[in-house]
């Protein structure tokens, strides 16, 4: 019998809060990756704006496609299992507005409601957001979702309990203008401008691999997109979508993750689903930092080759290095001789997860304000940080919490990599982004144990 997506099972997700690891042995194997969840819960929130059934298939099973399955369930979606293991099927037929009270149980941490304010506003004529959650590593303002809601010609009411928003007049086209491509603002408005009346501009966008794979799934069901040169996109609304079929695009963050977790420890990952070509810009710094790696048909072999070596990174909106890639990477160039640097210049505070590599012995120095002085290739930001970590220094194994999904991975392959025992608590935060965490590291040879 088929477990449902949205029941998590004891081996799909860290059951206990605790994991006590015993580090010290390289990591070996193969994991296999699936739909990337940056476009998977993007795809479900879509359905809304068809008039039949969509199907997404290689959905993830992790904790922020429950939660969106649950908004989606609330406001009247009828959710199935699919043809296939992966596979969930969306009936939009009968949806309804749901009490705000219902959307804030059922949102918990996410950051996911904003985006269904477009689409419910085309079906409904309004739409609640609660609290916003997600982790902390920022203060990540919903801003420019709003003022882009906004030009469509939404009204925004801010309530003690979250923000309630109308369109009494309908929704129609806008010239708009990121001020920073923001991945969440990018879909805002895909997901708002593919109904609304005449044409909309979009300048300043992201263009992610997810962010494409979100426009064919639009375009799929109907809309009219098309982008330019620059980072411009245009959509012309239409008055009707329809449902789609779609296989999500896989997850290159946990693609990324693995690999990194090859370098750290001194294994041998292959990654199942992994591709080449949006992986490009990470399988260069991978091979500078001493990692080798074998594309394949249908994945990715990464493993050290020889002595890893230190690296400068700047994070940055894609084609640039992720932000999400820089966690992992950085346990990896604790064991690298010299000094490395990690500008990270997406977000103002992901650089707290290495207080807990320090205690494990790394040699890392966060600069809060970055750093002025070196060539740089991605522009100065107001809120960077900059890390610079010395190498190689042994690590060893500490009691360590977990501060956010990337950072809590991060931990776990130092602990890993340490010789000893380490305790990394807060780790149920990563069945929001791992799917079937511990049953891979099982497979990879970790020896560890759950807690509670």
């Amino acid at each position: 019998m088929t477990t449902p997506l949205h029941e998590t099972t004891l081996a799909s997700k860290p059951s206990g809060d605790v994991l006590a690891i015993r580090g010290g042995r390289p990591l070996h194997g193969r994991v296999d990756v699936k739909g990337a969840k940056n476009l998977a819960t993007k795809a479900m929130v879509a359905t809304l704006l068809g008039e039949t059934a969509s199907t997404l298939r290689d959905v993830p099973d992790l904790s922020d496609v429950a939660v969106v399955r649950s908004l989606l369930e609330v406001h009247g979606v009828r959710v199935t299992e699919g043809d296939e293991p992966g596979a969930l099927v969306f009936d939009p037929s009968d949806v309804e507005s749901a009490h705000f009270e219902e959307i804030d149980a059922h949102a918990g941490a996410s950051r996911i409601p904003i985006l269904f304010c477009g689409p419910l506003l085309h079906r409904l004529g309004q739409a609640f957001i609660p609290d916003l959650g997600g982790c902390r590593i920022g203060d990540r303002p919903i801003d420019f979702h709003l003022d882009a809601l906004r030009k469509f010609g939404a009204v925004v009411e801010k309530l003690p309990s979250g923000i309630r928003l109308s369109a009494p007049n309908g929704l129609k086209g806008a010239n708009i203008h990121l001020p920073y491509p923001s991945v969440g603002a990018t879909e805002q408005v895909l997901l708002t401008a593919v109904r609304a009346q005449g044409q909309t501009e979009l300048r300043n966008a992201a263009i992610e691999p997810e962010i494409m794979d979100l426009i064919a799934v639009l375009q799929k069901m109907g809309a009219i997109i098309s982008y330019e040169p620059n980072r411009v996109i245009l959509i012309e609304g239409v008055e009707t979508l329809r449902g789609y079929d779609h296989r999500s695009i896989f997850d290159r963050n946990e693609a990324a993750s693995w690999a990194c977790a090859a370098l750290a420890t001194d294994g041998e990952i292959f990654v199942g689903g992994a591709k080449q070509q949006e992986m490009l810009t990470f399988l260069n710094v991978f091979r500078k930092a001493g990692g080798w790696f074998d594309v394949r048909e249908d994945g990715i072999l990464f493993r050290r080759d020889g002595e890893l070596k230190p690296v400068i990174v700047e994070t940055d909106v894609h084609p640039g290095f992720m932000t999400d890639w820089q966690q992992p990477l950085v346990v990896a160039l604790t064991q690298a001789p010299g000094r490395s640097v990690v500008h990270e210049t997406v977000y103002e505070n992901r650089m707290g997860f290495t207080a807990a590599l320090v205690k494990m012995g790394a040699d890392i120095v966060v600069h809060p304000h970055g750093l002025q002085d070196g060539p740089r290739r991605v522009a100065r930001r107001d809120l960077e940080q900059a890390a610079v970590i010395t190498g190689p220094t042994p690590l060893h194994g500490a009691d360590i919490v977990v501060p956010d999904l990337r950072g809590g991975y991060s931990h776990v392959i130092a602990a890993l990599t340490a010789t000893g025992e380490s305790k990394v608590s807060g780790v149920d935060i990563l069945s929001r982004g791992y799917e079937k965490f511990l049953d891979k590291l099982t497979a990879l040879g970790a020896d560890f144990d759950v807690i509670g």
